[in-house]
């Protein structure tokens, strides 16, 4: 697009102010910014500001929310017994027919690491990175089936170049290069809470951020990477974010359960413990699963009870998935696929005159999509309970907070580990740090077949190959 065209359509949006600085601007910062808009939807920025006071479409859904019918863990009713998931997942990974998504668009801020999350050297003994962990258990898993698990990684623009140079470093941590493929997600501006205008956090940048985990939708259809998932013959796709290194990657019971029930979409979720835990919450509403955030649930609906005094509203959703890969092909192709959610957010930005503001208040809007709003969509959508205790370590705050940081991470892997080695026959003597490399042993029936029985532990080790 030329720059008077490019000006002539700010003009015609209401949004000219954004090349109030050009002449300013360097060819190459010239470029970038006429990228920026080129990407920018501003009929869909504007009708998002418009609707931004609606009533939320969940205040209308959270009375009719009730408990989701779901596989619960050790359930004597359950559909489908685990060994019979165990076996058709099995079969799947065998035949090739099952990628990974790894959603890996944020920053370690919180943390205090100022890289990509995924570079976070969260391994108790080792101290080895999240990225590393994931990545020898989908390795691992393609070995232990004799097949090739592809890793489709979606980064961010703030994470993608470190991310690529990172893997590049540790050669894909040993997965093959034909099997990893990196896409970057979309982003979306933030606006004015005020007038709606566009907002710049400089002279030639625009105030963008992330469009969200269901960014995956577009970015994967964007990319090219749902054609050639397809053509790969796979069929399904596991799902997971970066910052849980407990997921069972590829996990066949849980593969298993989805297929078995014909399901487009299964998710995994956790008992919550207590009403306002801030998990997603998984319920049924008319007939279909959806997710409804902690922070829009009342608490009159979050604190219903059984007769037997339990939740009603108790599946907390881990953000683990399987989809089926017809189903995302099919969901790719509709604009109302996934809604946009509105944030009012404190966001950086220059004025009239070029002067930078920090904000002590919010004074924008942030728009992203949320993968789970893909549920009500699905067909057969289907509820999987795990222990948290073994599936669900969330690496979210800075040491020292009170929960998700890295050392109840780090703790959670060591007792994780260390009861599998006692399941080996080993000795573990008590708070010893202990790890087991993914290529090691993928759990502790493999782990068996590694471990001499009666192996004393009492100084901190890691198993690896």
């Amino acid at each position: 697009m030329k720059a008077d065209q490019m000006f002539e359509k700010l003009k015609a949006h209401g949004q000219e102010h954004l090349v109030r600085f050009w002449d300013e601007l360097s060819e190459t910062q010239h470029t970038a910014l006429a990228e920026q808009i080129e990407r920018i939807d501003f009929p869909q920025i504007a009708h998002l500001f418009a609707e931004r006071d609606q009533a939320n479409e969940v205040v209308e859904l959270v009375d009719r929310a009730g408990e989701p019918a779901a596989m619960r863990l050790g359930d004597q009713k359950n559909r489908f017994s685990p060994e019979s998931a165990c076996r058709r997942g099995a079969e799947a990974l065998a035949g090739g027919r099952v990628a990974v998504l790894l959603v890996a668009g944020g920053q370690g801020t919180r943390l205090g690491f100022e890289h990509p999350k995924g570079m976070f050297p969260i391994g108790p003994v080792s101290r080895c990175p999240i990225f590393q962990i994931h990545l020898e258990k989908v390795v691992a898993t393609a070995r232990r089936y004799g097949a090739s698990v592809p890793v489709y990684l979606m980064v961010s623009p703030a994470t993608e170049r470190e991310t690529r140079r990172f893997f590049a470093e540790n050669a894909n941590f040993g997965l093959p290069e034909t099997d990893l493929r990196v896409f970057c997600q979309g982003t979306m501006p933030a606006i004015d809470d005020r007038t709606g205008k566009i907002l710049l956090a400089e002279r030639g940048q625009i105030a963008l951020s992330p469009d969200g985990h269901g960014g995956a939708l577009a970015a994967l259809q964007a990319s090219g990477a749902l054609a050639e998932l397809a053509e790969r013959g796979i069929e399904q796709v596991f799902y997971f974010q970066v910052d849980n290194p407990l997921v069972e990657v590829c996990s066949p019971e849980f593969l298993g359960y989805h297929l078995l029930a014909r399901s487009e979409l299964t998710s995994q979720v956790i008992a919550k413990q207590d009403p306002k835990d801030r998990v997603g919450n998984v319920v049924e509403v008319d007939g279909r699963l959806r997710v409804i955030e902690y922070s829009d649930l009342p608490d009159s609906v979050a604190e219903r009870r059984r007769a037997d005094g339990s939740l009603q509203i108790w599946a907390g959703s881990i953000a683990v998935h399987v989809f089926e890969l017809a189903f995302l092909l099919r969901m790719s192709g509709r604009a109302d696929a996934l809604p946009f959610h509105v944030a009012h957010k404190r966001v950086p930005f220059l004025d009239e005159q070029g002067r930078a503001h920090q904000p002590e208040k919010p004074n924008a809007y942030k728009f992203e999509q949320f993968i789970f709003d893909l549920l009500p969509a699905a067909a057969n959508a289907l509820v999987v309970e795990v222990d948290p205790k073994t599936h669900f370590a969330p690496l979210k705050n800075a040491p020292g907070a009170a929960d998700d940081t890295p050392e109840s991470v780090r703790a959670q892997i060591v007792a994780l580990h260390a009861d599998w080695l006692r399941r080996a026959g080993a000795e573990v003597a008590d708070g010893t740090p202990v790890e087991i490399s993914p290529l090691f042993a993928l759990d502790a029936e493999q782990l068996r077949e590694r471990i001499a029985p009666g192996t004393r532990i009492s100084q901190p080790i890691y198993f690896r190959p």
